[in-house]
């Protein structure tokens, strides 16, 4: 049986962003003589909010450049002009949200992004609709996954039992948030999902397998 609710993160999971997003944080870390690979910081960052990378870069003993404030603001403003030269939505996540709409099923999204970032993200590949007036940030809540109060909030407002709603995470931290609003996660991860697995997600390596894993086919 379908759920009532399909909870979606955005970043790597509606739109391929992450690489691009973390490329602007490992730029940034060269700049303050941290090298990392690109695969290093997203294993590190993807899934994080902002207030939690900087806290973790912070941690690693280089000087940043200024506050925690002023460097996140560095880094959304890099991020943001990146994104606005193109973004790509994940490849079949579109035939899913036809599948979705077919079926009856709503959706929305809960993301740590900013509501900023959704706009261009969103807009660029033609879902910004699909979302308006369901999209839900951590940045307007005030707080972040792992926390699960921002899919306790999504289900309230879409008017659906938490434990009727299903999570579509690539991270992590977005699954343990899941986990403990009570929601079954699928964990979306084309090269594999260790990390996804340890906390109770149910992998997937296709957005093509993921109707029928919503019960969307027979």
């Amino acid at each position: 049986m379908p759920p009532e609710l399909v909870i979606f993160d955005c970043d790597g999971v509606l739109v391929d962003s992450e690489p691009l997003s973390n490329q602007t944080i490992k730029d940034a870390l060269d700049g303050m003589g941290i090298n990392k690979s690109l695969a290093e910081v997203m294993g590190m960052f993807v899934g994080k909010s902002m207030t939690q990378v900087a806290a973790k870069v912070r941690a690693m003993g280089s000087a940043m450049p200024g506050t925690d404030r002023e460097w996140i603001d560095s880094i959304y403003a890099a991020t943001y002009a990146r994104l606005r030269e193109g973004v790509d939505p994940i490849p079949g996540v579109v035939s899913v949200l036809d599948a979705l709409d077919a079926a009856g099923v709503p959706y929305c999204v809960a993301s740590n992004g900013s509501d900023e970032k959704m706009d261009i993200t969103l807009g660029n590949t033609g879902m910004a609709q699909r979302f308006k007036g369901k999209r839900f940030s951590a940045h307007t809540l005030g707080v972040s996954k792992p926390d699960p109060e921002l899919f306790f909030v999504a289900a309230k407002y879409m008017g659906v039992a938490p434990g009727r709603a299903v999570v579509i995470e690539d991270s992590s931290s977005g699954a343990l948030g899941a986990k403990r609003a009570g929601m079954r996660c699928f964990g979306y991860a084309p090269e594999g999902g260790k990390a996804l697995e340890e906390v109770g997600a149910q992998v997937f390596r296709s957005m093509d397998n993921l109707p029928a894993l919503l019960g969307l086919e027979e």
